[in-house]
């Protein structure tokens, strides 16, 4: 008879805010959902079950009453899930996210490598490689404090990610205007200040100390470059770069909204 009783089928009611809707299907959108289950599932095991990763959630409201995403589900309560709040005094109830970091790094998964490049132009410091397997990237993520990146929803799941972001563009400046916009980066822009391919520290050079590495024409065109501490690759105001001087002035006009 425990086994049968066991089995007994419940059910809550849930509903997704803002751009948490992004993480479900078209017909489950801004309106209420009804989730059936077996035996006493948390809330967080709940809400990411139907496929929103509880990195993008802030705040639960079960019956009115603010919760953690330990708390576990009985049958018949309603459930309101809301996103990260930017503009709201919320200080009552029991907020899920994390503390913002002080200072935003980031490690993006496998197919965000044209990202990578862009973040690392703006300044930021940025982990990637083609070939970090998801434990990595986690590891990477909770060991050195780095807020992933990411079009793999799966990876946000992951109980020990606490700073994450799933990436709703699949273009990659898109990209980048959407995580300056998601984290408020555009104060700590620093454009051409690390190296796009090895993510280490630009220093200014003297044009004598490279001429090996530097074609002729670029010799005699150019009395400004720049030096990765690290790798050694040497950068200068090329044809590309009135190109990057547009994107980041698009970047630099981007505000929280």
């Amino acid at each position: 008879m425990n086994g049968i009783a066991n089995r007994v089928t419940q059910s809550c009611t849930l509903r997704f805010y803002a751009e948490l809707n992004d993480f479900l299907p078209t017909n489950k959108r801004q309106q209420n959902i009804v989730y059936r289950f077996h035996g006493t599932p948390s809330v967080k095991d709940t809400i990411e079950a139907i496929g929103v990763p509880h990195t993008e959630v802030d705040l639960i409201l079960v019956d009115g009453v603010s919760v953690g995403f330990e708390h576990l589900l009985s049958g018949g309560e309603r459930v309101a899930v809301y996103p990260m709040f930017e503009r709201f005094e919320i200080a009552q109830v029991t907020r899920l996210r994390p503390v913002p970091l002080r200072e935003p790094r980031f490690v993006l998964d496998v197919h965000l490598g044209k990202l990578a490049h862009y973040l690392r132009l703006i300044g930021f410091d940025t982990l990637y490689r083609n070939d970090y397997s998801d434990v990595q990237i986690v590891r990477l993520s909770v060991d050195q404090r780095r807020i992933i990146l990411t079009r793999d929803r799966g990876i946000l799941k992951h109980r020990t990610v606490t700073h994450g972001y799933w990436l709703r563009n699949t273009d990659a400046r898109e990209q980048l205007k959407e995580v300056v916009r998601a984290f408020d980066l555009t104060p700590r822009i620093r454009p051409f200040s690390r190296c796009m391919e090895c993510n280490c520290t630009l220093g200014p050079v003297n044009k004598e100390a490279i001429l090996e590495k530097i074609p002729a024409g670029v010799a005699r065109d150019f009395q400004v470059f720049s030096q990765c501490l690290d790798c050694g690759r040497v950068y200068w105001r090329g044809s590309h770069y009135d190109r990057l001087t547009s994107l980041l002035q698009e970047l630099l006009s981007l505000s929280v909204g």
